[in-house]
């Protein structure tokens, strides 16, 4: 009997654990494979993918009983990036190859039937788990050798083939330790400036508060004002992530599946979905356990639903929770996943269904347009902390013959407002304003009675709620930030409370 183990990582969402693959040769009883530790139909075909790949790089599969365990074996295992693992550790059971290499050494990969090492999802987060488990070496897809690299602090070597890994264990081969060099076309670069906005003074003021505080953004306005072109800016006034953001992020996209990785996401995502897609798609799910949907994909970046009555209430409401926690929570057949939301929504919409170019030639009915509008719900909206209007374009010229800011300038005012703001509180962990909890702006930044007395009223007459009141707190700070106060006043709450009016458009 030879017993030998190698290592893998399941995933939960961005979050990992490490695996132990036991691989148990033994001499007696018929020929046959035996998978344990829960595995799912993908893992399980594995064991016809692991013998065509070990027989066609022309090594010997053992006629005995195999029998590989994979511990946790409470834990579900899903997914092909288990096959390198589970055929290193046969070999290893069968006394093909050495096992010290193995001790200490984390292995992903799909296989092909000729042996060829594919890439697969989720190697960022993979390797990372792998880091904060302690082993020190990971061996990954050659194809994927680029994004393994990103984690530091672990050994990352590339294999295209299991005969590669073969050699390595045996010690007459050396595996990939750079990355291949792919030639790109150069992409042309889109560029999407505040200048190009014609007008809308009051929707652009509105732009750049949210920008400055993180704070939710509902354009409301006839088609054709520029709702959309607007919405598409917003991610240019942002400022870069920081190392420990582009992480997040990009080990978000990398379990989601997209474009392989060679560098970390530096700049915030703009995600902007078809208004006809499903809860699925908006917030994650999926069979087995749940993949990242829309609101994780925009973490710390920008998630515009343009359209947003024709969504319906039901995928509006689905957003309700991670609006409130910048996190969302997925529980599925094999278990509950956790994935980072913290975004930023813009909503843009028409006013009613016909959507005239002027609201005086309407033709709907009050009813229908309160019908229409009303699929943007009161507790949905309460999340929602600045509303503003797009009106007609009246000339073609530029209003008053000022040339519109374009966004660098207004990216400087952004940055500088949300410097102050994380001078403020970064002490307390919070970045932006809109991040810091209503108990510490009540109690530790408490504003004179003088100034939230709009608040008090609107609080006494029902106009505002407990929530939308630290809400107006959380923009008033952001108002201060830019006009280089140390502390709202009166005014910067009147502007607050000004900013979500909540009188149907």
């Amino acid at each position: 009997m030879a017993l030998h183990r190698t290592w893998a990582v399941a995933l939960f969402g961005v979050d990992g654990v490490l695996v132990e693959i036991e691989a148990d040769v033994r001499k007696g009883g018929l020929p046959s494979l035996q998978l344990l530790g829960l595995p799912d139909s993908a893992l399980q075909e594995s064991k016809n993918r692991v013998r065509s790949a070990i027989v066609n790089c022309q090594e010997n599969w053992p006629a005995r009983c195999v029998t590989l365990a994979l511990s946790p074996a409470a834990i579900p295992k899903a997914g092909t990036s288990y096959d390198l693992a589970l055929a290193c550790a046969v070999l290893a059971g069968a006394e093909q190859v050495p096992p010290h290499r193995l001790d200490g050494t984390v292995l992903f990969g799909e296989l092909a039937l000729d042996g060829r090492v594919r890439p697969v999802r989720g190697l960022l987060p993979a390797v990372l788990a792998a880091k904060r488990a302690g082993m020190p070496r990971a061996i990954v897809p050659t194809a994927g050798l680029a994004e393994a690299k990103l984690v530091e602090g672990i050994e990352v070597m590339g294999a295209n083939h299991l005969s590669d890994v073969v050699a390595w264990l045996r010690e007459t081969g050396e595996l990939d330790r750079e990355p291949p060099s792919v030639a790109r076309a150069a992409e042309p670069s889109e560029t999407l400036d505040l200048a190009d906005v014609m007008g809308q003074p009051e929707a652009r003021w509105a732009l750049e508060v949210a920008a400055a505080g993180g704070h939710h953004l509902l354009l409301v306005g006839p088609p054709g004002t520029g709702k959309t072109m607007l919405a598409r800016r917003l991610g240019g006034l942002l400022p870069d992530l920081t190392p420990q953001e582009a992480l997040e992020v990009t080990a978000i996209h990398s379990v989601a599946g997209e474009s392989p990785c060679d560098d970390l996401m530096t700049t915030p995502p703009f995600v902007a979905p078809h208004h006809s897609l499903s809860i699925t798609a908006l917030v994650g799910g999926g069979a087995g356990l749940a993949r990242p949907g829309a609101v994780s994909r925009a973490h710390r970046g920008v998630l515009l639903l343009d359209e947003a009555c024709e969504l319906g209430p039901k995928r509006l409401e689905a957003l309700r929770t991670a609006l409130e926690e910048g996190e969302i929570r997925l529980a599925r057949r094999d278990g509950t996943v956790r994935y980072p939301a913290r975004f930023q929504l813009v909503l843009a919409t028409n006013p009613c269904p016909c959507a005239p170019a002027r609201d005086v030639d309407c033709q709907c009915p009050p009813q229908a347009r309160r019908r229409y509008f009303g699929k943007l719900s009161g507790p949905l909206m309460d999340r929602v902390d600045l509303r503003a209007r797009t009106r007609p374009m009246l000339a073609m010229a530029s209003q008053l013959g000022c040339e519109p800011e374009p966004t660098e300038v207004v990216r400087k005012r952004v940055g500088d407002a949300r410097a102050a703001a994380l001078e403020r509180w970064s002490a307390h962990g919070w970045q932006t304003n809109t991040e810091v909890p209503g108990p510490a702006l009540r109690r530790e930044f408490a504003l004179p009675r003088q100034v939230t007395a709009l608040l008090d009223r609107g609080l006494e007459t029902g106009a505002i709620t407990a929530r939308g009141a630290d809400r107006c707190l959380r923009v008033a700070w952001t108002l201060a930030d830019l006009e280089g106060r140390s502390r709202p006043d009166a005014d910067h709450v009147g502007a607050a409370l000004e900013f979500r009016d909540r009188r149907s458009p």
